[in-house]
């Protein structure tokens, strides 16, 4: 099977595993709250039980990323991880206690931790230009998951039978009917799943570019005397070694201390050692570098710099909002307008096809502009969303239909800026983080998000009846983000051709 076939088959592939996440979480979380209620679970359970699965996912993302990036595969990691999905979710559909229940999703959670390993095997065999791109579509594939995830309830609510011992109704249905979807998801990672090799377009650009100008000095060459040839060999291949050394210089890595450090080791070596630094067979240094990323790993420098501290903060604030937004919409829906189980799947779906179709919008604008326009756009959306919501929904005013438009307005805009903050932030992160380590660096940055859809809900949660305070809080950090934005607005771009070209050879 030729590599573009392979390609193509691990891209559905991921597709469908985050066509899955986005089907579980529509699927399992209408009904639990009742699941809850039948196993005498208290009201608080709901937070715990929710909360369980993003608590585990938040740990073992940077795990399974760190093995990633030492392995530089994924396959057996999406294996091992789907397992826990497995088991997680037939000890949902067995359900004998609320703390088995809770303990089904702590367990599935870690499942969940995977992403991080696929995030940084699309970094490594994706072209910085088609990256937006790539991931837009992959969060596309969630957010259909989100969207027909009801229509299976619709069918899921209905079981009433036996299965041995075991009880197939309402509530269990959700829990054998995920198993069974991840089982056959394990069936397609090891027919239709390869570990993709990187590209090595930096490295392949550097060498084209020596052998260039080995063939122009070689042509200058041939009309010299034989007695002087072997002198002018060496000045020439002296000569070829400046240029590319220098480049080097002037590229670093990532603002690696190491490697600029190394690069003044070799430019000041003898033109004898230099000879050896460029003839074709480096392999052995290669080898055993890609096979410790971490070796010269400083987390302080990976994570503590200016870009990397406003993305990850996007990364908090943004899910943060969003997770507090959907905790209080059912609320609001009920309070000011009544509506039920089947008028908010509708509402659901709705905002699922917004959804979609922004990212859709930012598929086809990452084509045209930058990934820090498209932040800074969907930043200036999310802003006018607040100070909306912080106007008209806190304290609802006019008759039945004014109050429907002011919903209906804020909660557009708050989806409208959604995708365009997501897809820019976790680009811009990719290209931003060393590509050795970009398994780990995604799970960090997953993590990151975790902990906000954790703190999110139980902020909203709280605060139900105190609007002013909970938007208010929202809007600041909105606030805070949108300087940071503004102050590091220079820095947040990908590193230059060279820089990047250097950092694969260093690899």
């Amino acid at each position: 099977m030729d590599h573009g076939r392979k390609k193509k088959l691990t891209f559905f592939t991921i597709g469908l595993i985050f066509l899955l996440t986005g089907i579980e979480y529509a699927v399992i979380l209408p009904t639990i709250w009742k699941y809850l209620q039948t196993l005498g679970a208290p009201p608080y359970f709901l937070g715990l039980t929710l909360s369980a699965f993003s608590l585990s996912g938040l740990l073992a993302s940077p795990l399974f990323g760190h093995w990633s990036d030492r392995t530089r595969t994924t396959k057996k990691i999406i294996l091992f991880a789907n397992f826990f999905e497995i088991v997680g979710n037939f000890m949902y559909f067995l359900g004998f206690s609320k703390w088995l229940l809770l303990s089904s999703r702590l367990v599935a959670g870690i499942g969940s931790g995977a992403g991080s390993s696929i995030f940084g095997l699309l970094t490594r065999i994706t072209a910085p230009e088609d990256r937006s791109t790539v991931f837009a579509v992959v969060m596309v594939c969630r957010q259909i998951g989100l969207l027909i995830g009801p229509a299976f309830n619709i069918v899921l609510r209905l079981c009433d039978f036996h299965l041995g011992p075991f009880v197939v109704d309402t509530f269990t249905a959700p829990g054998l009917f995920m198993c069974l979807l991840w089982i056959l998801i394990q069936f397609a990672v090891v027919f239709m799943y390869w570990d993709l090799p990187p590209l090595q377009r930096g490295k392949e650009t550097l060498k084209t570019n020596c052998s260039d100008m080995v063939n122009e000095q070689r042509t200058g060459e041939e009309a010299e005397d034989e007695d002087e040839e072997n002198e002018d060999e060496d000045k020439i291949e002296d000569e070829e070694v400046k240029p590319l050394m220098q480049s080097q210089e002037l590229a670093g890595s990532y603002g690696s201390a190491a490697a600029t450090e190394s690069h003044r080791n070799v430019t000041t070596a003898t033109p004898d050692a230099t000879l050896n630094q460029t003839s074709p067979s480096p392999e052995p240094p290669v080898s055993h570098e890609s096979s410790s990323p971490f070796k010269n790993f400083s987390i302080s420098q990976e994570f503590l710099r200016e870009e990397v501290i406003v993305l990850l903060s996007a990364q908090f604030i943004t899910l943060f909002n969003q997770t507090a937004l959907e905790t209080m919409v059912t609320p609001l829906t009920q309070k000011y307008f009544n509506y039920g189980e089947l008028e908010n799947s509708l509402m659901y779906c709705l905002c699922g096809v917004e959804v979609i179709a922004g990212f859709l919008l930012v598929r086809w604008l990452s084509l045209r502009v930058t990934e820090r326009v498209i932040l800074a756009v969907g930043l200036c959306i999310c802003n006018i969303s607040c100070i909306w919501c912080l106007i008209f929904l806190t304290n609802p005013r006019g008759s039945f239909p004014w109050q429907l438009a002011e919903f209906v307005i804020g909660l557009f805009l708050q989806l409208l800026g959604l995708p365009f903050v997501s897809v820019a932030q976790v680009s811009l992160f990719s290209k931003v983080t060393s590509i050795k380590t970009q398994g780990f660096s995604q799970g960090v940055r997953r993590s990151v998000g975790g902990l906000a859809t954790i703190l999110g809900p139980l902020w909203a949660g709280g605060l139900i009846d105190n609007m002013y305070i909970m938007i208010g809080v929202m809007m600041a950090l909105l606030v805070l983000l949108t300087i940071m934005l503004a102050f590091s607005y220079e820095r947040l771009v990908a590193p230059s051709q060279e820089e990047e070209a250097e950092s694969r050879v260093i690899c």
